[in-house]
């Protein structure tokens, strides 16, 4: 056990730090009620599970996503935000249109990682469009390959107005 503790102490953070720039709406323009609590639907859009596996530690222990009011839901008909991650492969284009169109308003739409957002390191493929933003409208964007579990809550709070 010992060893692992010293071995994770030695290798220190394993994913690239990068500055937290996100394009959100203003907390303002967001309804009072979702400052409070706030639903996420996530959709692996074809991505490499990088930015999956961070969204998995959200809700682990040591990040406690719960706690601030943000927990996943597993129907779009009851989420406020749908979390997309990947380049957006071309069979997922119509599934992603559609679970989509089956949240309620007001909604909106969250890129995590460079291959959502641009397509990242898939964009040239030929089953890979370039980003999610050509399917969806993209509401906010948190770049990263992949970015981690802290820069995605502080994109989440500032999203929903609390103080980081």
């Amino acid at each position: 056990m010992w060893s692992l503790l010293l071995r994770k102490l030695k290798i220190g953070r394993l994913t690239e730090k990068g500055g937290l720039v996100i394009t959100a709406p203003k907390p303002s323009n967001l309804p009072k009620e979702f400052r409070q609590s706030l639903q996420i639907r996530h959709l692996d859009c074809g991505s490499c599970n990088g930015c999956d596996w961070e969204i998995t530690a959200l809700i682990n222990s040591v990040y406690d996503l719960q706690h601030y009011g943000i927990d996943f839901v597993a129907s779009p008909r009851h989420a406020d935000l749908l979390m997309c991650t990947g380049p957006g492969s071309t069979q997922l284009l119509k599934a992603a249109h559609e679970t989509y169109e089956a949240m309620a308003k007001p909604k909106w739409v969250m890129a995590v990682g460079d291959c959502a957002i641009d397509g990242g390191v898939f964009k040239d493929g030929y089953a890979s469009e370039k980003g999610i933003g050509g399917v969806l409208s993209v509401d906010f964007k948190v770049p990263g390959c992949p970015p981690s579990p802290k820069d995605i809550i502080s994109a989440l709070l500032e999203f929903m107005g609390k103080r980081i």
